[in-house]
């Protein structure tokens, strides 16, 4: 994984907690009163709080957290729940590739998101905005995303849906105190949900608005749970942290496409491996026109936007 930890040292977790001037003693009263800040549920157990910096744990502690995750699932939803973590793929770099010529506007990709990736229902949580802009120029001062439904598919605007952009030099994973979000050596940027101490500076240095906030417990209908799950991916996330896209870990390194992909119903959506000369989205980046949203901050995402028909 992409965390050099003996370049930039890991800040410890209690200090910074004690730096906020907020004491972290073993009593349910102090635990609760570090809330939202502190990610568990409205008193979190003790082993959750002591819980290891994820890219620290072994493979045991790692099936010791699995499980325990799994128990609590089952416990509130009633559902049997996987919580797996499938390891980088070597010699692959994701990428995404999205043809702005042929979006319509329709945001099936925002829901089939929301679906997947067992996303806040009340309050509603949506990793992708689609902006609707007139057609012509790619003005993103004119762009809105909450047109109604009945404006998808003109003729006289474009579409361009925005979401995470799994930067090859993200600033969000710069700025986070605790390192607990980091890039995944096959890209995708991701965040451990229980080390997450909800500070939110990831969220202010991302330039893609692409970083969610859990402000109240999310709520997802039981029947609703998609219980394929991973640890850095779909599992349910807590109050008081942080969560974005990150091109649906669990599906992808198991050689499926990311939900939104697969539900595009022009084919404006393309995704694969960036290091395979043979791959459809490195030959979709070699021959078409292709852009790089707010290149100029040298990001360097692995989100490309094409323009062709």
């Amino acid at each position: 994984m992409a965390t050099n930890e003996k370049e930039t040292p890991l800040m410890d977790r209690r200090k910074f907690l004690t730096g906020l001037s907020v004491a972290a003693a073993g009593t349910a009263a102090s635990l609760a009163a570090l809330s939202p800040l502190i990610h568990a549920k409205e008193v979190p157990d003790l082993e959750e709080i002591l819980q290891k910096h994820y890219l620290r744990m072994t493979p045991e502690d790692k099936l010791r957290i699995f499980n325990r995750l799994e128990q609590q699932i089952k416990s509130e939803y009633g559902i049997d729940a996987a919580v797996k973590d499938p390891l980088p793929i070597e010699n692959t770099a994701f990428g995404y590739a999205l043809n702005i010529g042929r979006c319509i506007g329709c945001r099936k990709c925002v829901y089939a998101c929301m679906k997947e990736n067992n996303l806040s229902r009340n309050p509603q949580i949506q990793y992708i905005r689609v902006l609707k802009m007139p057609k012509g120029t790619i003005d993103l001062e004119k762009a809105v995303h909450d047109y109604p439904d009945e404006d998808a598919g003109r003729k006289d605007a474009y579409y361009m849906p925005v979401q995470c952009q799994q930067c090859d030099t993200p600033p969000c994973v710069r700025v986070c105190p605790v390192k607990a979000t980091w890039k995944e050596a096959d890209g995708p940027v991701v965040i451990d949900y229980n080390w997450c101490i909800g500070c939110r500076y990831c969220a202010a240095a991302c330039p893609y608005h692409a970083r969610r906030f859990n402000w109240t417990r999310p709520r997802v209908p039981a029947d609703r749970i998609n219980p394929d799950m991973g640890y850095l991916s779909n599992r349910p996330r807590y109050m008081g942290v942080m969560e974005k896209c990150t091109f649906c870990l669990h599906r992808i390194r198991k050689g499926r496409y990311p939900a939104c992909v697969e539900v595009c119903p022009t084919g404006a959506r393309k995704f694969g491996n960036l290091n395979d000369p043979d791959s459809e989205i490195r030959k979709i980046i070699e021959k078409e026109r292709v852009f790089i949203l707010k290149q100029e901050l040298q990001t360097i995402p692995k989100f490309y936007y094409v323009f062709a028909k």
